[in-house]
């Protein structure tokens, strides 16, 4: 009995003891750390991974009482040293190394890494070649360069540069990350126009000579990427040689920002070098935990402890211990730490190095695993690491240096682009990732200035783009030679350099004309010669055609064309109110109001002394207005009888003669063109028929006719200018002619600015445009398609257009305001106004007369027996002219009751009835 108690109990202890040695946890766990101490990033990463070491240890919550022991290795800048020390590192039993801040280390102990099966984190190597395939147990817990290289990308698109000069230092780190800015600016249609290595130990003659080399070249655009440089050497240099002025631009990777904020004292000798520099720093989000351990850094350097300042890398790498010793105690609550020989290892007899001291971490897997599940918020940010190994983007500020002061005047997050606004405020919320939402504060460039530099100047050998342009014969308004000069203008010239003013960097050019000058040249000859590098670029009324888009890169359009078809139309449609046409109706109405104002004025001065102008109220308006509009038709029985009438109508009849004659013959010619016809309906009726079809010399309507339409070439007849559209549309197909002319839409309004009995038929039955043709992939292509949309925004485009094809009023607007034959007041003001006034004279005569009567009249009433007064005749005249009023106040009954019985007095002297 007690046997059979005695085993299960036996089994029972051992699978617990058994678990408990399985599962125990080490007193000690070795990290190693590779990086050169005295370096910008060394400085601080050194003190800052030594501060992580002691804050774990002092924490209770991680590793639950496991030591973690740090062995740090100076690499000195050398490979080959860091590869040693690597081994070294190893030799230890060390579980992850912590490093290294090289690429090129990297790349070399990253093999060792994956052999022995270490996790290696790196907290600067930036490299974006180190890739997860290639090194599966590389980690890295900064930002990758093709984060990088991307938001310098985006800097220089976002100002508009097309081509950048790159500064770089001649290692893993510098080709590579220069290589991922090149990648990064074709995607912007931009260039990495030359690559100027620097040695991996350069020095001041290598600066000089570099910076001298690059001053005859074309960009003013530097993007520098090299390893930090406590003395800003570069910068230094390149003021020496008067390069930090305003047609420089100076654009710096996270090396510059890494260098200041290593400063312990900011050097304001430094920071007048840097005047107008823009840089970027990789983002790290404010936080308590971030300002307590720079509190904490500021008292150890008070202290003497720490000589350099905290920069970016420094808050990187003491997060990298605390991801490593979480790792570790997810790692041993699970797994015990054992090293385990290596088959694939040489043997160290054979080759006689010590190779059996290299151990295989046999939990190297399962530690890289937990290290890549690693999600905690540090110092730097989150930290967690993405699908590539590398730590998840946090993005970039966009710093300033004006004024001896770092100023922060934007971020940059991967997806949404530049902003003011950190990328930590934008989560969550609804913001547009579009380029036209990009913002940036002002940045005050090298020279004090904040206009943007245009980046680019006329190189000391740079060849001048040859610009072709085709040399026309006819239409001369939209490219011609000017005959004394020499010199090439017209609409699409004066577009080409306005659009040239808006592209943010200088471009040398010159025009060659292309073509005889006798007839127009071929356009497709002349994108041909674009195409094989005769010209660079060509300037003219160019359509962007399909033929054309295969072999050249064509800009915006900056006019809307197609083709069309011209022919003689008719240009009214029968009407029931055709009558109505041929005054405007502002002649109508003027002509209506002087019919009512001739009666108005005829019936007072006939109503006194005309038996035919008297009677009841409503028959002396009817014979008022059936006199005035009877005249029109020579019907009035009323005949005037006083001289002042007589006189006015004798002016008013000739005018009616005039006004009835002209409406007479406008009505004649709009009936007449009515009658007018074509039996070209569309391009439908030209393909079925036999018609000849005109087409312009050199314009791709005569391959599109004959290819795309298939029309017999022996029906299209070529013609040169516009004088010759209207021949041969006024001839017509039986005498010589053609039925109908086949062109651009530009053009035909052109030619229909001074012709009224053509017309389009139908609407254009293609689409396309005019645009500048250049060599395929030419940055040049997108700045002017900015720069043409630019135009079309401010206006510029239309007064162009005005300018060249308006001068005596476009077009569309006198067709739209006005109808061919019709009888503008204009052309009569003159006459209406002659026989106004002397209408209106008439009148006045006609008051004064009445005045005059008036006074002898009241002198008689006064003076009975009186010949007369002996007042002079002014002062009785006077005194008349201000008692009239009165009188009218006075016998206001009276009058009405005159008025209205027709009854008047007879005034003595008075040549009544």
């Amino acid at each position: 009995m007690r046997y059979l108690v005695f085993v299960p109990l036996s089994v029972f202890m051992l699978v617990v003891f058994g678990g408990i040695v399985c599962c125990q946890r080490p007193a000690v766990v070795n990290i190693g750390a590779i990086f050169t101490f005295n370096s910008v990033i060394g400085r601080a990463a050194k003190v800052a991974i030594e501060a992580a070491v002691s804050d774990v240890n002092a924490d209770p919550m991680i590793l639950n009482g496991t030591e973690l022991k740090l062995f740090m290795r100076d690499v000195k800048c050398n490979v080959f040293m860091g590869s040693i020390e690597a081994f070294q590192l190893i030799e230890k039993e060390v579980v992850a190394i912590i490093g290294p801040q090289s690429s090129s280390i990297a790349h070399m102990i990253s093999e060792v890494a994956n052999g022995l099966k270490v996790p290696l984190v790196s907290f600067a190597a930036t490299d974006p070649t180190l890739s997860a395939l290639q090194f599966p147990y590389f980690i890295r817990s900064t930002q990758s360069d093709s984060q990088q290289m991307a938001a310098m990308a985006d800097l220089i698109d976002f100002y508009g540069w097309k081509e950048v000069i790159a500064i770089y230092v001649d290692d893993d780190y510098g080709r590579n990350g220069i290589s991922a800015l090149s990648n990064m600016l074709e995607k912007n249609m931009a260039k990495v126009s030359y690559k100027l290595p620097l040695p991996v130990q350069f020095n001041q003659h290598d600066i000089t000579v570099l910076l001298n080399n690059s001053k005859p070249l074309g960009p003013r655009v530097y993007v520098v990427h090299v390893s930090p440089d406590p003395g800003l050497r570069i910068f230094t240099t390149a003021q020496k040689l008067q390069m930090m002025t305003n047609n420089y631009v100076w654009l710096a990777t996270d090396w510059l920002s890494a260098t200041l904020e290593s400063f312990s004292k900011m050097n304001q000798t430094s920071l007048r070098i840097l005047q107008g520099v823009v840089g970027l720093r990789q983002h790290t989000p404010d936080s308590i935990p971030k300002k307590a351990f720079l509190s904490r850094w500021s008292g150890m350097q008070q202290k003497g402890l720490v000589s350099a300042g905290l920069n970016t890398y420094g808050l990187y790498a003491y997060d990298t211990v605390w991801a490593v010793a979480r790792s570790i105690d997810k790692f041993i609550n699970e797994h015990n730490i054992t090293f385990s020989a290596s088959h694939e290892l040489p043997d160290s007899k054979a080759t006689r190095v010590q190779l059996e001291q290299l151990k295989v971490f046999d939990g190297g897997t399962f530690l890289l695993r937990k290290l890549l599940q690693t999600n905690f918020t540090g110092l730097s940010g989150q930290v967690q690491f993405n699908q590539d190994r590398n730590i998840v983007s946090r993005g970039y500020d966009v710093i300033n240096i004006d004024k001896m002061e770092i100023h922060r005047v934007g971020y940059w997050f991967d997806g949404s682009g530049f902003s003011v606004l950190p990328p930590e405020t934008l989560k969550g919320k609804n913001v547009s990732h579009s380029q036209l939402d990009w913002k940036l504060q002002n940045i005050t460039w090298p020279g004090g200035k904040t206009e943007t530099p245009r980046g680019w100047v006329i190189a000391d050998n740079a060849r001048p783009l040859r610009i072709g342009v085709p040399r026309r014969a006819s239409f001369v308004g939209f490219v011609t030679e000017e005959h004394d000069s020499h010199k090439v203008q017209g609409y699409c010239i004066d577009i080409f350099l306005e659009a040239l003013k808006l592209v943010p960097y200088d471009v040398p050019y010159k025009f060659e004309l292309f073509g005889d000058g006798l007839s127009n040249p071929s356009y497709d000859g002349l994108v041909k010669m674009v195409a094989n590098d005769v010209f660079d670029a060509a300037v003219g009324d160019i359509a962007i055609v399909t033929n054309r888009t295969k072999i050249v890169d064509f800009s915006q359009p900056y006019i809307s064309t197609g083709l069309v078809i011209v022919a003689p139309i008719n240009n009214h449609k029968a009407s029931a109110w055709v009558f109505l046409k041929p005054f405007t109706v502002e002649m109508w109405c003027v002509t209506a109001a002087s019919f009512v104002m001739i009666a108005v004025v005829i019936w007072i001065l006939e109503h006194r002394v005309n038996d035919d102008f008297r009677g009841p109220p409503r028959r002396q308006i009817a014979t008022m207005f059936l006199f005035s509009f009877s005249t029109l038709f020579k019907t009035n029985q009323e005949a005037t009888v006083s001289s002042l009438g007589r006189f006015v109508m004798v002016v008013w009849l000739f005018l009616l003669m005039v006004i009835t004659s002209s409406y007479t013959a406008s009505l004649s010619s709009i009936l007449t063109v009515q009658q007018l016809s074509t039996s070209v309906k569309g391009i439908e009726s030209l393909i079925t028929n036999d018609w000849p079809i005109g087409y312009q010399v050199g314009s791709f309507a005569y391959s599109y006719l004959s290819d795309s339409l298939r029309i017999q070439k022996s029906r299209l007849i070529s013609l040169g200018s516009p004088e010759d559209y209207e021949r041969a549309l006024r001839q017509g197909p039986r005498n010589g002619g053609v039925a109908a002319i086949v062109d651009e839409l530009p053009y035909v309004q052109l030619f229909l600015s001074n012709q009224t009995d053509f017309g389009i038929i139908g609407q254009p039955f293609t689409r396309s445009g005019w645009g500048f043709a250049f060599q395929r992939d030419s940055p040049l292509a997108v700045g002017m398609s900015t720069a043409i949309l630019k135009l079309s925004e401010n206006g510029m485009l239309q007064k162009l257009h005005e300018k060249w094809f308006c001068k005596e009023g476009c077009p569309e607007e006198r067709r739209q305001h006005s109808e061919p034959h019709q009888l503008r007041l204009i052309s009569f003001w003159g006459l209406y106004l002659l026989c106004g006034t002397i209408t209106f004279t008439a009148f006045l005569v006609f008051l004064l007369r009445m005045v005059c009567q008036y006074v002898r009249y009241k002198q008689q009433q006064m003076h009975p027996h009186s010949p007369s007064s002996s007042s002079s005749f002014s002062t009785r005249y006077s005194k008349a002219v201000f008692n009239f009023f009165d009188f009218i106040d006075e016998k206001e009954e009276a009058i009405k009751k005159m008025f209205t019985q027709c009854d008047y007095p007879q005034v003595h002297g008075s040549s009544g009835r």
